[in-house]
């Protein structure tokens, strides 16, 4: 079980929600179908491929054109192709063969401007990717399943070798159906319900198969027409993408081991910790997107370990980047991004940087001051590691104005005997100790 490569994938999604003649009834919920699936399956996190491998054909009337796309994308995809069409399905020919119709096609003469499914066929067995899906929303698809996706012969050989799956939105001889008030097609709409939603105690990663199955139980359960597969080689294996209920569920386990990680770090194991924020860090990316808050978190965690373990310029690099993303995405005044100035700055102490130090410290003591309140403890810790920066720096001054302020403010909040206020004490008598000696 595994997901495609998205730089060696590519998906060719057509969609007929308009049609010339009268017999064929427009089908509004097409576009907003396609458009949408377009959307999810080229998601920045949780899509297959990136948009440029993404090839829409939307009301496309020109067969040689929709030819064209089409046979472009099936040679570039080396990994997965996945086709997917939605519209009318026709039935033509002495042997009542399947088409695809386009907005030009006619319905009672589909052979001379459809998409004949025979040629489609074996245009995407002809195409050099490893893994071949083709899902087709439309009348009597099921045609497609009940004649086979291969042929007789050397066709039957190559679907086995390249490993080839058919879903299809109905049975042989049954319509497919767009309802009432969804803004989907029945079929493509519950497909991607469970991309977007997942499955609920399902794995981490859904199967082309696991969507079949969970589409034929929530369709039968419905009413609606009841799905088909057909596959052959390894292609039941590949993943359409990500669970996201796996990952809803896999959240908070991985927030516990955040802080489990950090207990290590605070233990004196910073190098022990690091290397498992990594791989919480890996996990997160991979299952609630590189933007999701707790992924930042962590990466604010694992930067600043790096650090604790010995790395402080290393450290510093990575929350720079991470500053930047966090004032895009959570804004300047947000907890998360003023903790990154702090560890920013506190590592760039220790990498020997202190006067840059102390003046991001300085702007970052009136800022937290601003949004939390002068005697916030954030606010506090900014004025402890200020006051630490200025003694290593020679401004004794004002390290020890500082401390005295500190030290007043904890023990009124905090209390005397409590550690944050005894730590602000020590260093404010080893301050002012060095310089009456001074």
């Amino acid at each position: 079980m595994r997901l495609p490569d998205p730089h060696r994938s590519r998906i060719v999604l057509i969609g007929a929600g308009r049609y010339s003649d009268p017999n064929l009834p427009d089908l509004p919920a097409v576009h907003r179908t396609v458009t949408d699936l377009a959307g999810l399956l080229t998601d920045r996190y949780y899509g297959l491929v990136p948009e440029s491998h993404c090839t829409v054909l939307l009301d496309d009337g020109d067969l040689r054109t929709v030819g064209g796309r089409l046979r472009s994308a099936l040679a570039e995809a080396e990994d997965l192709l996945l086709v997917h069409y939605a519209g009318h399905g026709l039935v033509g020919g002495r042997r009542h063969d399947l088409y695809l119709a386009l907005p030009d096609s006619e319905w009672d003469a589909p052979e001379f401007n459809s998409l004949e499914y025979d040629k489609l066929r074996g245009a995407v067995l002809d195409s050099p990717a490893e893994t071949k899906v083709v899902v087709l929303d439309c009348c009597f698809s099921g045609r497609a399943v009940a004649d086979s996706l291969a042929g007789e012969g050397e066709r039957i050989g190559q679907l086995e070798v390249a490993g080839t799956y058919v879903l299809t939105s109905a049975q042989r001889d049954q319509v497919s159906l767009a309802l009432p008030g969804e803004d989907h097609t029945a079929f493509t709409g519950r497909l991607m319900r469970l991309l977007r939603e997942g499955v609920v105690g399902g794995p981490e990663l859904l199967t082309v198969d696991d969507l079949y199955q969970r589409l034929r139980t929530m369709m039968g359960a419905e009413g609606l027409p009841v799905p088909l597969n057909r596959g052959a080689g390894g292609a039941h294996r590949i993943a359409l993408g990500l669970n996201r209920a796996f990952a809803a569920t896999a959240g908070p386990e991985l927030g516990r081991r955040h802080l489990a990680a950090l207990e290590q770090g605070r233990a004196g194991d910073w190098k022990g910790a690091a290397g498992q924020l990594q791989k919480i860090l890996d996990e997160q990316t991979r299952l609630l997107g590189a933007e999701h808050t707790d992924t930042l978190r962590t990466r604010q965690s694992y930067a600043h370990s790096l650090g604790g373990a010995g790395t402080p310029v290393e450290a510093a690099g990575l929350l720079r980047h991470l500053l930047a993303e966090q004032i895009r995405l959570l804004g300047p005044d947000h907890e998360d991004t003023l903790r990154t100035r702090q560890y920013l700055a506190v590592n760039l102490g220790e990498a020997g940087h202190r006067e840059e130090a102390v003046g991001m410290l300085r702007v970052l003591l009136a800022d937290r001051g601003r949004v939390l309140g002068g005697e916030h403890e954030d606010t506090s810790r900014t004025r402890h590691m200020l006051a630490r920066n200025l003694a290593l720096t020679g401004a004794r001054d004002e390290a020890v104005a500082l401390l005295r302020q500190l030290v007043a403010e904890r023990d009124r909040v905090l209390g005397g005997e409590h550690a944050l206020t005894r730590r602000a004490r020590e260093d404010l008598e080893g301050v002012a100790d060095v310089r009456a000696v001074r």
